[in-house]
């Protein structure tokens, strides 16, 4: 069975390091699936849920914030501004953060307020979606 290195850091450190059958991320422009031998590829990513499924058959589940995507025929890396493993979500703490975004995009005024409460709910959302994923909700 051909495998890939994975590699998941962020600026607090390595989050995940082992060799998978497939790896999916939320590319910028939609999620990209990543088997053994890619092609190089070198993307952004937007907040989102990064799954690596291991040579067990088991699939582990991170979420990001944004970061950079390195793709070599044999390694991913993924570097992340932010990145928890999925255990690690809190969904009643994911929620309240959407709502507190969801109020600040309504608030805002100014052009710069308005992208940045912009960003906090996507970031927002996606977390929420990640852990209502991993508790096996749609």
């Amino acid at each position: 069975m051909a495998t890939i290195k994975v590699d998941i850091v962020s600026a607090e450190g390595e989050i995940h390091s082992g060799d998978a059958v497939m790896v999916f991320a939320p590319a910028k422009m939609g999620e990209v699936g990543i088997a053994p031998r890619h092609a190089p590829l070198l993307t952004a990513l937007k907040p989102g849920e990064v799954r690596v499924q291991d040579t067990e058959g088991n699939e582990h589940f991170f979420y990001i914030t944004g970061g950079m995507l390195e793709v070599q025929p044999h390694a991913v890396t993924i570097l992340a501004d932010t990145a928890l493993r999925g255990e690690q979500l809190d969904e009643a703490a994911a929620l309240a953060a959407q709502q507190k975004a969801e109020q600040a995009l309504e608030g805002a005024s100014e052009e710069t307020d308005i992208a940045r409460a912009q960003q906090e709910l996507t970031e927002a959302r996606a977390r929420y979606r990640a852990a209502q994923k991993l508790k096996g909700r749609p």
